[in-house]
């Protein structure tokens, strides 16, 4: 059984929603990977910590998830509708099981940024989009107008540019195996994530209740508990508990901005995330996709100047498409709506339009 449409009162939000998502989500998509690649490159080296980091700051959601249910309890007469959670179970696993994937996901993505500089794993990554737009196809029936189809290819291409001068990115200190490896699986977190989109799309979809906003942040939580108790595992396997400290100590900006470096990626991380579900619940995982692939040339070029990483004139081309490929999905986007909005018919037109019926009977 498919879910149930919104209400009203959800539909008339959707507009504000998407656009503090799409926002939310373009902070924790630069500013995840920088946050992430910091704490390499000062001698932070345990992978399984970094993947971790990207789920565990899922408390926060906690709060919006309390806010939600006052706002529910103050406006809402329908006792069923008045409690903290209200995600039934085949949800609820649905969501789980969504959640050990990102969990997955983050890990290759956290080993890619081990490797490669941003520059070279934001272009990879950007590779996403492509991988979003197959599934989304395959799973949920994306339709794709000339104006969708135009940015995914133009943002596509925009990866393709990038991918020009990559090979120039190798560390010195790090080997052509290690290089590679990287490289691949990072091409296997893109793909991955690509795969995430729709299916949490497909999940609302199918969701056997009506899909509110609160319910899509009870939904992150529970994907986002499942991917750090993932993440921990591989952390205890890995024994990385028992290093963090030395590890802190032995940071080349010091142990106070270690930490501090690992919370503040923990919270912005939870913003890609959230934001990330919520552009999928207000537009479309095609959406979300492609807000992902409008923010990662523009990581690139905070990259340049915090990590004194070069920028070619590829990495301008890369972005001047990127925003004209952002810009075609939204302004087809509009024409469509305005397409759906037909006038209503005065009185005088549907009387003219029933006498005709008539004459014509």
């Amino acid at each position: 059984m498919e879910g149930r449409e919104p209400k009203p009162d959800d539909a008339t939000m959707k507009k504000p929603l998407l656009v503090i998502n799409c926002i939310i989500l373009s902070i924790g998509n630069c500013g995840g990977p920088l946050i992430a690649r910091l704490y390499f490159i000062h001698g932070g080296n345990r992978v399984w910590f970094s993947s971790w980091l990207q789920s565990v700051g899922c408390p926060i959601i906690l709060l919006l998830i309390a806010c939600a249910y006052m706002y529910r309890s103050r406006t809402s007469e329908s006792t069923s509708e008045n409690k903290l959670f209200y995600m039934k179970p085949p949800l609820f696993i649905a969501s789980a099981f969504i959640g050990i994937l990102t969990g997955l996901d983050n890990y290759f993505y956290a080993y890619g940024l081990s490797r490669l500089p941003v520059s070279t794993s934001s272009l990879i990554i950007a590779s996403e989009l492509a991988f979003t737009a197959g599934f989304a196809f395959l799973l949920v029936k994306q339709k794709f107008s000339a104006y969708s189809i135009n940015a995914v290819f133009l943002l596509t291409i925009g990866a393709g540019v990038l991918a020009l001068h990559s090979s120039s990115d190798r560390p010195e200190n790090e080997s052509n195996r290690e290089y590679v490896l990287g490289f691949l699986i990072t091409i296997a977190a893109s793909a991955l994530y690509g795969f995430i989109l729709p299916l949490v799309e497909l999940t609302y979809k199918k969701a056997n209740q009506e899909i509110s906003y609160a319910l899509v942040m009870e939904i992150q939580m529970v994907m986002c508990l499942f991917a750090t108790g993932f993440c921990t595992v591989g952390m205890l396997v890995n024994n990385d508990f028992k290093v963090i400290g030395r590890e802190a100590r032995e940071f080349e900006l010091g142990e106070t901005k270690y930490y501090v470096v690992a919370i503040s990626g923990a919270i912005i991380w939870q913003c890609f995330f959230l934001g990330g579900i919520g552009v999928i619940f207000c537009g479309s995982s095609l959406l979300s996709g492609i807000v992902i692939a409008v923010g990662l040339p523009v990581t690139e070029i905070v990259a340049v100047f915090l990590y004194d990483e070069k920028f070619e004139a590829e990495k301008g081309v890369a972005l001047a498409l990127s925003l004209w490929g952002f810009l075609s999905y939204f302004y087809g986007d509009i024409k469509r709506m305005r397409k759906t909005k037909a006038p209503p018919l005065t009185h005088m037109q549907s009387s003219v339009s029933l006498n005709r019926l008539q004459n014509t009977v």
